[in-house]
């Protein structure tokens, strides 16, 4: 008998003649998708810029600005991708409409690879945070390794048992990472905000052309987490509306965020000690140069009259003072490692996905029978996870070579998911599309959107940079993408072989 089902916006997209999957109950509103989003993008400010910093050097705003276009390009390549399809996968989803499954194929693994990663530095930074109460956790590369790789070992025991996590408790943590944010900005702007010699900064410790282009590449990795959202998409109310309005919220928060905090950084150190005494937490060094440097009794004399305003001013700042550090070294800790755990989240959610299409074995989605979680994927990619940290006992820039590792599986899913994107419009010109890019070109006939166009080439040039100026992320991701073509050979090969229902149901998923 014909199967005559059509999907409408909001419906799961899968192929119910080959699938018997429930669909998610949705739940989320936008707050809810923009703090889970804000939670794992907006922790990479932790990391990002003193990793940035130790290619960049003075030129670490612009390398960041730059990188920070394509992520406008890209999170509305997404937009208008996930309210067609609002089901997880992201850009394995894209592509798989838009071209074939092999396509899918490649930018699922892609990402996958992008959020191991995420996992390894995420888990990487929060000993340098921890080092304020006992230096030897950023001191020592022993100590830091082994406490990363624990805390990917705990997060990865928590997953597969499936511990749930709080969206009030998101939402709150995003909400005091903004506000602490907001306070170091502020702060730095009032006392050491100076336009000379931040210009005199960025000039006088201006890097190689080499060492800029890299700078931009390695500037993705700013960004990382931006497919949460889609991953999302299928527990969203109303997702054709809503994520496209988080994706745009989120986008335009974390580039005024990541603004702010590169001139906080510039106005309070020099890019040579960023790049070296505060490489791994650089917002602990914004805020302890803050707690060094200010000087509140005579920052209250310039702007009130009377002794009493003074000194209620003067008591405020020095309190500040005291806790800044401290403020810091504890919410960056606790943001960190709800990114680590979100990047276990959502590469279980991607594995089940491609497992349900039939891209990876079943053993990927495969579900505990007791604590229905997809057991093998999460053990399978946490422990790929502390395998790609256990450099850090002995390479001295393992900040860097993660960055180009993210730069490399990312980016290969960020171009894919923009010529998805460009080719559903060519294929589906009529389908409806409830976010509609603008600026559109018209070719044969079609409207392509200028904006994905210029994604695609931003994330195909960013790819290239990577795989020819970094050596490592180029065998390293290599290896990874050659694996996961073998895997994809064998999957397709014993498809026929294989039952039609995937171990257990989608719902586990979400832990």
């Amino acid at each position: 008998m014909k199967n005559n089902w059509q999907g409408k916006p909001g419906d799961k997209f899968v192929r119910p003649e080959r699938h018997k999957v429930r669909p998610l109950r949705r739940v989320l509103r936008t707050t809810h998708l923009f703090s889970i989003a804000y939670g794992d993008v907006g922790s990479s400010i932790y990391y990002a810029l003193g990793v940035v910093a130790l290619a960049a050097s003075g030129a670490t705003p612009l390398a960041l600005g730059l990188a920070g276009i394509v992520f406008v390009f890209t999170a509305l390549s997404y937009a208008e991708g996930t309210a067609m399809y609002p089901e997880s996968g992201g850009s394995a989803s894209f592509a798989r409409h838009g071209f074939n499954d092999f396509a899918g194929f490649i930018a699922g693994w892609g990402l996958m690879f992008g959020y191991i990663v995420t996992i390894s530095i995420s888990a990487f930074a929060i000993p340098s945070y921890l080092g304020l109460f006992w230096a030897p956790l950023k001191a020592s590369p022993v100590v830091m390794t082994t406490c990363a790789m624990l805390i990917v070992a705990l997060l990865m025991t928590i997953n597969v048992i499936g511990v749930r996590e709080s969206s009030i408790m998101n939402i709150s943590l995003a909400l005091l990472d903004l506000a602490t944010q907001a306070l170091l900005i502020t702060l730095a702007l009032m006392f050491f905000f100076n336009p000379q010699i931040i210009l005199e900064r960025i000039f006088n410790y201006w890097p190689s052309p080499q060492d800029f282009l890299f700078g931009i590449a390695i500037a993705a990795i700013a960004f990382t987490g931006l497919e949460t959202i889609s991953q999302m998409a299928e527990e969203t109310k109303r997702p054709e509306v809503r994520a496209p309005r988080a994706l745009v919220l989120m986008t335009v928060v974390v580039l005024v965020v990541y603004a702010g905090i590169s001139v906080s950084a510039f106005s309070t150190m020099t890019p040579t000690e960023l790049a070296t005494n505060w490489a791994t937490d650089p917002i602990a060094g914004i805020a302890s140069k803050l707690s060094q440097g200010m000087n509140p009794a005579e920052f209250a004399a310039l702007f009130f009259r009377t002794e009493a305003h003074q000194a209620v001013f003067t008591w405020v700042l020095s309190g500040l003072q005291a806790i800044l550090p401290v403020l810091v070294a504890v919410l960056a800790a606790t943001i960190l490692l709800i990114a680590t755990n979100a990047g276990l989240l959502g590469i279980s959610r991607l594995a089940f996905s491609l497992s349900r299409f039939k891209l990876v074995p079943a053993t990927l989605g495969k579900v505990h029978p007791k604590f229905k979680t997809p057991y093998f994927s999460i053990i399978l990619f946490s422990g790929i996870a502390i395998l790609l940290q256990s450099p850090g006992f002995f390479i001295p820039n393992m900040y860097s070579n993660l960055g180009g590792l993210y730069a490399f599986g990312s980016m290969m899913s960020f171009a894919i998911a923009h010529a998805s994107i460009l080719a559903l419009r060519i294929k589906e010109p009529d389908t409806e599309r409830p976010f509609r890019l603008g600026l559109n070109i018209p070719f044969m006939g079609r409207d392509l959107p200028l904006t994905a166009i210029l994604g695609l080439i931003g994330t195909t040039v960013i790819w290239i940079v990577v795989v020819v100026m970094q050596p490592y992320s180029r065998w390293v991701g290599s290896a990874w993408m050659a694996a996961g073509l073998a895997i994809y050979w064998y999957t397709t090969r014993h498809r026929k072989s294989e039952p039609d229902e995937v171990n257990g149901d989608v719902r586990t998923v979400a832990n």
